[in-house]
């Protein structure tokens, strides 16, 4: 068994997709709206062809009872988000403050053993760049 997709919730897909491409470097991997206007948007690291993150918007599936609880959660940033294992997470993380991204937290060694750091992508979701650090 491997992972295969993994979703974000976003306000705006378009935003969301400058910023996942441009900012972070992703690939985009399937880009197609179908008859219904449903836009079905990946995108991934080139270095896992086989992985996709998904960018949705809030709607179906999920039934419409919870899109207002899911939205209010979003804009409060208080959904998931996803880590990225890079090699050198101070470079990364000047580039994506460069370009704007809300900082929540500057790099730094944690006692689990990465350095660190945090931001917010465009819709409030949490966005980590983590360095495995080498063990004494």
């Amino acid at each position: 068994m491997k992972l295969s997709h993994t979703f974000l919730f976003v306000h705006d897909q378009d935003i969301a997709l400058k910023f996942y491409r441009d900012v972070v470097g992703l690939e985009v991997r399937t880009d197609v709206t179908i008859e219904d206007g449903y836009r079905w948007l990946t995108v991934g690291p080139s270095e896992q062809p086989d992985v996709e993150i998904g960018l949705s918007l809030i709607g179906p599936p999920v039934p419409p009872t919870d899109h207002e609880a899911l939205h209010a959660l979003l804009a409060k940033g208080s959904l998931q988000g996803i880590i990225f294992e890079l090699g050198d997470v101070d470079a990364k993380f000047e580039q994506v403050r460069a370009a704007g991204a809300e900082v929540m937290q500057e790099p730094i060694d944690q006692f689990y053993g990465v350095r660190d750091c945090a931001f917010r992508d465009p819709s409030g979701n949490m966005i980590r760049f983590s360095t495995p650090r080498s063990q004494p």
